[in-house]
């Protein structure tokens, strides 16, 4: 007699894709967070006064205690905790580090004898911007932390099935975030705006509500990975005490030459496009002389192409492979469209190139992505894969952390004065001066030519140890 076949959760199509749902709306709004205040620059100049090394520094802080080692902590507590506290662990920290980023640049606290004090230390960087700098730590924790959680649970989720695919939407999902923050953020800015001119603390607030949000769908997402778990029984329950993780296995993520490229690869390539999408908004303003609000609505269109193609190209990974080599045709065109912005954009400044070069940049958003991360499972196993995707996130969070400062430097060390013109500018009503992105993009772009050889190299591992990078993600 045959026996019958367990059915669980995942088997289901509408459970595991409901699943996904949940968890990928919590990273959706976690990228609209984000980027809140990316389109709000120049507001920030004006009302705030932050210059652009104080607005690089708070950029740069999301990623801050991850650097310093909060991430591998993070993958650590992921592979002995699991899942559903971690991801809950991770949708806390943000909420309270959006509520303390609210706080920071919220009128009422300019005039308290705390943003007195902090503005007495440091002078270079104002009190508002320190307690944001804080909030945008905390933040930074528990977003990288749900980054890992999310990955770690679409692998355990669709293993055998449609991993790319599902990871492919997953990042879908959360770029929409993008999308919608760069058209919201200004419009909501304008909407609540009073005497003192628009408003900071608008967009900020609705983000926050929305990560409230999210953290009630990730609860809900638990009780269902709860009933996953049962349903797989004794014998899985067995199987994993059997490979419960233990300290010594991270010599082998530390050993594996293929974890390094792909880790190398990841944070010079998402070096060049998250500091970038930082200062997007005022470089399309400083190269096109167009008003804050139009330079957001262009670059709101970056993740569009991005948005369509993951899901697509996630697919066609999953049924037919080629992973290895759509990570080296996305630093290609990566390199082209940053050299782009550097050079071509500013001798023919015409809104129509920088919508068509900010939209290829989104094809490059969508190969390189939809093929790296679920090339981690190949290379890594499964009792230590929390622990690889955050050691790939910690390695990432050192260049994003560093970049972003390092472009804000490099933009006042080439723009001579520019700061100090625009914030004289901005007190006697005139038209601000524009900077010159020239160098910072010709930067962005070096990251690229990198992250393209180790995209060879990371093949030609491939072929000739056979990891199966460039074979489908569907076990037939």
């Amino acid at each position: 007699m045959t026996e019958k076949i367990k059915q669980t959760l995942r088997d289901s199509s509408v459970a595991r894709w409901t699943a996904l749902v949940l968890i990928a709306l919590m990273m959706f709004f976690a990228y609209m967070f984000v980027d809140v205040m990316s389109p709000l620059q120049t507001l920030i100049e004006s009302s705030r006064g932050w210059t652009p090394g104080a607005f690089g520094t708070y950029a740069a802080s999301e990623y801050l205690l991850n650097v310093c080692g909060f991430l591998i902590l993070a993958g650590i507590i992921l592979d002995k905790c699991g899942i559903r506290f971690t991801g809950t662990l991770s949708a806390s920290l943000m909420v309270v580090g959006a509520a303390i980023k609210f706080i920071a640049v919220s009128d009422m606290f300019q005039t308290t004898a705390f943003c007195q004090w902090l503005n007495s230390f440091w002078p270079a960087l104002p009190g508002t911007a320190k307690l944001a700098c804080l909030g945008f730590m905390v933040f930074g924790c528990g977003c990288e932390m749900a980054g890992i959680t999310v990955s770690r649970a679409i692998a355990k989720w669709f293993a055998g099935k449609e991993m790319a695919l599902a990871m492919g939407l997953e990042m879908a999902i959360a770029r929409l975030g993008v999308f919608a923050v760069f058209s919201l953020s200004p419009f909501l800015s304008r909407k609540f705006a009073d005497a003192a001119g628009d408003s900071i603390v608008a967009p900020l607030a609705f983000c926050t509500v929305l990560l409230i949000i999210g953290l009630i769908n990730f609860i809900v997402f638990s009780f269902m990975d709860a009933k996953l778990d049962r349903q797989l029984g004794e014998g899985a329950a067995a199987a994993a005490e059997d490979e419960q993780f233990k300290f010594s296995d991270l010599r082998y993520i530390f050993g594996s030459k293929m974890f390094w490229l792909i880790a190398l690869l990841c944070v010079l390539y998402y070096s060049a496009i998250f500091p970038f999408q930082r200062y997007a908004t005022n470089f399309l303003e400083s190269t096109l002389c167009i008003p804050n609000d139009e330079a957001a609505a262009i670059f709101r269109w970056f993740p569009i192409l991005a948005m369509i193609l993951t899901p697509v190209l996630g697919s066609f990974i999953d049924h037919k492979g080629k992973g290895a080599s759509m990570l080296m045709y996305g630093a290609l065109i990566m390199i082209a469209c940053h050299l782009s912005f550097a050079f071509l954009l500013p001798a023919f400044p015409s809104k129509f190139l920088a919508y068509l070069i900010t939209v290829i940049l989104g094809v490059s958003f969508s190969l390189v992505p939809a093929a790296l991360w679920p090339s981690v499972p190949k290379v890594i196993d499964g009792k230590i894969l929390g622990s690889a995707y955050a050691l790939i996130f910690w390695i990432q969070n050192i260049g994003l952390c560093f970049v972003p400062k390092i472009i804000g430097n490099v933009l006042n060390a080439t723009n001579p004065g520019v700061a100090e013109a625009r914030a004289h500018a901005l007190e006697m009503g005139e038209a601000l001066p524009a900077y010159n992105y020239t160098v910072p993009m010709i930067i962005f772009a070096s990251f690229g030519v990198a992250a393209f050889l180790l995209g060879i190299w990371l093949k030609r591992e491939d072929v000739v140890k056979g990891y199966g990078l460039e074979l489908p993600n569907i076990r037939k």
